[in-house]
């Protein structure tokens, strides 16, 4: 419990020194800018991959990440749209783009395990709220598949906590808009 509130919070020295803007300290927050630009990228590919391996594999390969599990309400554990293709596709996917974007192999393997963890998350919270398999939750839907990979990487990227705030919360604007997008281009199959 202890390491894991460490990976979370960070001493007060590291914060302000993260906080502070002078002279010297521009090139830091321009490497941490690009660091977290290309974090966006690979939470885009995490969560993106498994629409488009729907896409090009549709019906193969579709089986229930829950194997159809339903809880004690009578409600799926995740539901059908999460499936054993999607997490491979995104881990597999985000693995491949991370060294693209001068990110190590291993953490593109952890940034999209996590991102389809949060993804996960999101589904048994929303079966447990009543909402339906692929049905609306704005943040719900965006949050967890952005902050969970963020969190569990800061500590090998030496991600400050404005950091994986700011990633999240452009993560979260800019999903919306672009699933829209998709949906237009006939991507995906709602549009959000």
């Amino acid at each position: 419990m202890a390491r894991a509130l460490r990976l979370i919070v960070r001493p007060r020295a590291r914060l302000r020194a993260n906080c502070q803007s002078t002279g010297s300290s521009t090139i830091g927050i321009m490497e941490d800018f690009w660091l977290s630009l290309r974090l966006l990228l690979l939470l885009g590919v995490a969560n993106g991959s498994p629409v488009i391996a729907t896409r090009l594999l549709d019906p193969r390969w579709r089986t229930p990440l829950d194997g159809g599990m339903r809880l004690f309400d009578g409600r799926p554990l995740l539901g059908p749209s999460k499936t054993v293709r999607g997490v491979i596709a995104a881990i597999v996917a985000t693995a491949l783009a991370a060294p693209m974007l001068s990110i190590p192999l291993g953490l593109g393997v952890v940034i999209g395990a996590a991102a389809m963890a949060g993804d996960a998350l999101s589904s048994f919270a929303k079966r447990r709220l009543g909402i339906t398999s692929s049905g609306r939750a704005t943040g719900l839907d965006q949050i967890p598949e952005s902050l969970l990979p963020l969190l569990a990487v800061q500590g090998p990227l030496d991600l400050s906590c404005f950091q994986i705030l700011g990633t999240t919360v452009v993560f979260f604007a800019l999903e919306i808009p672009l699933a829209r997008l998709f949906y237009r281009l006939g991507i995906r199959n709602t549009p959000y």
